[in-house]
């Protein structure tokens, strides 16, 4: 049973289907959503802000986190850097009545599906493999090389997708958000999510 008046949205995609661009346009257009900001061990980029991109930590730091269990999900990219999302950022925003985006991959939303088996888990897809190529092709920080090693991964996260509960084609961007928005707008629906937001109207109305 979820005894926060907010819910936890797992999102997962092959890359270029457009997935951070969906995210940070929901974020900007509703109220009370976040996207979860997730602690890493690699090395921060030109103009990534601590605590607000990442949480970067060193490898001891993380590592002395796992064992702690302070992890709701954590991996090891290519056996070099950390992810992961804690607990204490996830829960905290949910105690808040605030929404949570969670972006990770297939593995790390069956872990979270384990722990929060009331997480809401969503599946985006791009409208064509053509479509999926020629968006790998256009960023210009992966060589041939990577789009081909990109590709294969992309296929094996699709073959995932029927353990999410919604899918989302982002052919349209437009229409894909729209679709996002729905998905949140319908939860926030639910009947003990309004009997909270609204109780004194309700304890009015049945005097």
């Amino acid at each position: 049973m979820n005894t926060y008046n907010a819910s936890l949205y797992v999102i997962s995609a092959p890359s270029g289907a457009g997935k951070t661009s969906l995210v940070k346009a929901l974020i900007e257009s509703m109220k009370d959503i976040c996207v979860s900001v997730s602690h890493t061990t690699r090395p921060k980029r030109p103009g990534e802000i601590d605590a607000v991109h990442y949480y970067f930590v060193g490898k001891e730091e993380f590592e002395s986190l796992i064992k702690a269990q302070a992890f709701l999900e954590y991996a090891q990219v290519f056996q070099q850097d950390y992810y992961g999302t804690t607990h204490a950022f996830v829960t905290e925003r949910l105690s808040q009545g605030i929404d949570v985006m969670l972006e990770i991959d297939w593995q790390g939303a069956q872990q979270i599906k384990k722990i929060l088996p009331q997480a809401i888990t969503i599946f985006i897809l791009p409208p064509s493999r053509e479509a999926l190529i020629e968006r790998l092709e256009h960023r210009a920080r992966d060589d041939e090389n990577t789009i081909k090693i990109r590709m294969e991964q992309a296929k094996n996260e699709i073959s995932h997708y029927q353990e999410f509960e919604y899918i989302v084609i982002n052919d349209r961007f437009e229409d894909a958000l729209a679709d996002l928005k729905a998905i949140v707008h319908a939860r926030r629906l639910r009947q003990n999510y309004q009997q909270k937001r609204y109780m004194a109207l309700i304890e009015e109305l049945l005097k």
